[in-house]
């Protein structure tokens, strides 16, 4: 696992939100769980550009932020979902807003 030479600082509201959507995926992996797509294989035809390993990399440390929960079902074969938690569903303006933002300036 990655180890951080630079201890992370939180000096204000907007070091949070880097240290937590920091990663080309975390948005739309928020975006996607939120519209109801919670298996891994779900996710992954959503983003089709991102490898598997880099999604589950996002997907653990947005669970390490208590963004999302992961439930793992107990069967052969395992079956996982996930869910946002009650702070993950607080970004969800934020992340439409930002969407909405993108569309109109992205041909500026």
């Amino acid at each position: 696992m990655y180890e951080r030479k630079i201890p992370v600082t939180l000096n204000c509201g907007l070091d949070l939100i880097g240290e937590v959507l920091y990663g080309k995926w975390k948005m739309r992996l928020l975006y996607f769980i939120n519209e109801g797509h919670k298996r891994p294989s779900d996710l992954q035809r959503k983003i089709p550009d991102a490898s598997r390993r880099v999604l589950n990399i996002h997907l653990k440390e947005l669970e390490q932020h208590e963004l999302v929960t992961k439930i793992i079902y107990p069967q052969m074969p395992p079956k996982v979902e996930y869910s946002l938690t009650e702070i993950g569903k607080t970004l969800i303006p934020v992340i439409n807003t930002l969407g909405k933002w993108g569309d109109k300036n992205k041909g500026v």
